[in-house]
């Protein structure tokens, strides 16, 4: 990729019109690989951003009515629900089954704004977007997709009035993008300047948009062929964590890179050392929870007990994982998980 001229895309001299011509050419290949108008996409900071902005935004106080999203949701949609609800916001988080999969029966008359992540970040499980959608519409409730996770290996529904995007979860690193449907007007977060379209004010990166919009034009492309690979390579992982005595989490209809389990009989920050030091990267819980020994919000909508949710492995694979590695990371479980002890 060439290198982003590093002007204000605001600015009027050479370097901010170069800059700008870089930003306005990373908006049309975003629109482009997500099939949308120009005008509907924002670029912002992080995936964060992109569901705060959304969330905040279209609970704008000319538009009241319940807000519903569910508990096995990202942190970052929880948080900022139960921010609109101190605000006095009447809100529904609404409970999952034993796979974190949603109930759309959850979205009735009276609700206003509703909040379905594409895939669950922990487990994997696809959620019931389009159904969502058609309910919520039918209500007369707009709908915010968070599409942080996922949309590398699935695609996303028609018809959603928000949607968030993050460059990490992309393969893009920082950076983010919430499409906004053409037409539908929303507050913004910060106020200072009419930058994207006025609902996001402040310095426009440039670098980060370029990045986010190839990623998804690669994505496009690519998405089907890596997802048959991923199911195939994450089959294999998560044969062996049952052969090797875990209970797998998720449910049938998951993203194709996922393989996540829970072990009866140990910690998973136990399990997560010992497989670090062998040189397998792995994790428990949620990457936004890292440095915290708190077990899983999700495992527990899901009903598993503290016990269970606290002896939680979670193993993806990316566009780069090859099947070698796939098989060094079976060598690799077999020895650590032999000889990590088990609980007392």
């Amino acid at each position: 990729m060439a290198t982003v001229p590093e002007g204000n895309p605001s600015s009027p001299h050479t370097e901010g019109r170069a800059a700008r011509a870089a930003l306005d050419h990373a908006r049309d290949v975003a629109a482009a690989a997500l099939g949308v108008l120009r005008t509907e996409i924002t670029f912002v900071s992080s995936g964060t951003e992109a569901v705060n902005l959304a969330l905040f935004g279209a609970a704008r106080p000319g538009r009241p009515g319940r807000i519903v999203t569910w508990a096995a949701e990202h942190q970052s949609v929880l948080a900022a629900v139960r921010r609109l609800q101190a605000l006095g916001r009447d809100t529904l988080i609404a409970s999952v089954d034993g796979d974190a999969r949603v109930d759309v029966s959850a979205i009735s008359p009276g609700t206003s704004l509703v909040s379905v992540g594409l895939a669950n970040n922990e487990v994997g499980t696809i959620q019931p977007v389009a159904e969502a959608i058609e309910r919520a519409h039918r209500v007369g409730a707009l709908v915010h997709v968070d599409a942080c996770a996922g949309p590398r290996w699935i695609p996303i529904p028609d018809g959603a009035d928000l949607v968030s995007f993050s460059g990490h979860k992309l393969g893009a690193g920082r950076g983010g993008l919430l499409f906004v449907r053409d037409g539908l007007r929303i507050d913004p977060l910060f106020f200072g300047g009419p930058q994207e379209w006025g609902r996001r004010a402040g310095y426009e990166d440039a670098s980060s948009a370029t990045a986010v919009a190839a990623a998804l034009e690669t994505v496009k492309g690519l998405r089907s062929s890596k997802s048959q690979t991923a199911r195939r390579q994450s089959q294999t992982l998560r044969g062996l964590l049952v052969e090797l005595g875990g209970t797998l989490t998720g449910g049938e209809s998951r993203m194709p890179n996922f393989a996540t389990c829970t072990f009866a009989d140990r910690r998973g920050e136990d399990m997560l050392l010992a497989l670090d030091l062998a040189g397998l990267a792995a994790s428990s819980g949620s990457a936004c929870a890292s440095g915290s020994l708190d077990p899983s919000h999700v495992l527990l909508s899901m009903g598993l007990s503290l016990e269970q949710a606290l002896g939680s492995l979670r193993l993806t694979t990316t566009y780069a994982t090859t099947d070698e590695e796939i098989g060094r990371a079976a060598e690799v479980l077999r020895s650590v998980l032999s000889r990590v002890p088990a609980r007392g």
